[in-house]
């Protein structure tokens, strides 16, 4: 697992952000951090991660797509609160999450050109962004078959954030999981709606 900071200081706060597939720190590199320390975490190929982030006092989850079900299986301590965006602990299902069929079809005709659609479907906006990641289609082609061997663990979400016309984990499977979620109007990836980190935990 790879990790970036988009703020490192001496807050005794911390955002930690599971990030989606095939993303690295770019898709939310505009949030402003205000009083958080913020690291994203990315790139699931591989699950080693060489620190516990013990340090901080403060320790909030957020957790957008398959960052979910990857954000059940670590153990950070005690944690102030956790919110799940646009995915659920069970991101691969016909009931839950993405459709078997339809997640298998997508690697067996992974290309430039399905990745393209797929960053495409993520909105139901036009987002002013020029690019989503500057991972390479090999990273996230290996990431997209190693997801599939991930079980999530015993983890409860203090919140729940549900995009009310996701193309990606339909709509309709996420709510099949969540009690009570937050709705809101977006599609898969609600990021460019918010200015600040600050807005999501309180939201």
């Amino acid at each position: 697992m790879k990790y970036s900071w988009l703020k490192k200081t001496n807050s005794e706060k911390l955002i930690i952000f599971f990030n989606g597939w095939g993303m690295d720190e770019y898709i939310v590199s505009h949030l402003d951090c205000g009083e958080y320390d913020v690291v994203v975490l990315y790139d699931y190929s591989d699950l080693t991660l060489d620190t516990d982030f013990g340090e901080y006092e403060e320790k909030h989850i957020v957790a957008w797509s398959m960052g979910v079900m990857i954000g059940t299986l670590f153990d950070f301590g005690d944690i102030q609160s956790s919110t799940a965006i646009c995915g659920t602990p069970i991101p691969i299902s016909d009931k839950f999450g993405i459709p078997e069929r339809i997640y298998n079809l997508t690697i067996k005709g992974f290309c430039e050109k399905s990745v393209e659609k797929f960053m495409s479907r993520m909105f139901i906006e036009k987002p002013n962004i020029a690019k989503f990641s500057n991972r390479t289609i090999d990273s996230q082609k290996t990431e997209l078959i190693k997801l599939l061997e991930y079980k999530n663990k015993d983890f409860t979400y203090t919140k729940s954030i549900v995009g009310d016309n996701d193309l990606i984990i339909p709509t309709k499977n996420q709510l099949n999981y969540w009690n009570e979620p937050i709705i809101i109007h977006s599609g898969h990836c609600p990021f460019m709606l918010f200015k600040s980190w600050s807005e999501i935990i309180e939201l």
